[in-house]
């Protein structure tokens, strides 16, 4: 997830501190993804509702991901993006992600 994307789902109201635990969260699998500086830009700092993985094979893996972090960090989700994971869902009947919360 994209740190400005972060940023406007409500980690602007964090402490440094905090922040730099989000941005560094080597704690759970899920949070940091390496992908190819091509993917990174053109994902850039879009959400669901704007971007999607490329590849198919991909695609319950990264609505998963999402969806963790989300949870794990207790970011907000706004309606246009809601709409597109629960569109995304549908492909994914069997998506299961069991989530820690961070501090």
């Amino acid at each position: 997830m994209p740190l400005a994307e972060a940023w406007d789902s409500g980690a602007s109201g964090w402490d440094a501190k905090k922040r730099e635990r989000y941005a560094n969260d080597l704690e759970w699998s899920r949070s940091l993804v390496a992908v190819t500086a091509r993917e990174n830009r053109q994902k850039s700092d879009q959400d669901p509702s704007t971007w999607w993985v490329p590849a198919k094979s991909a695609s319950c893996q990264y609505l998963t991901d999402w969806v963790g972090v989300k949870t794990r960090w207790r970011l907000s989700v706004d309606q246009a993006e809601l709409t597109a994971l629960r569109q995304r869902a549908a492909d994914c009947p069997n998506a299961r992600v069991d989530v820690p919360l961070a501090d």
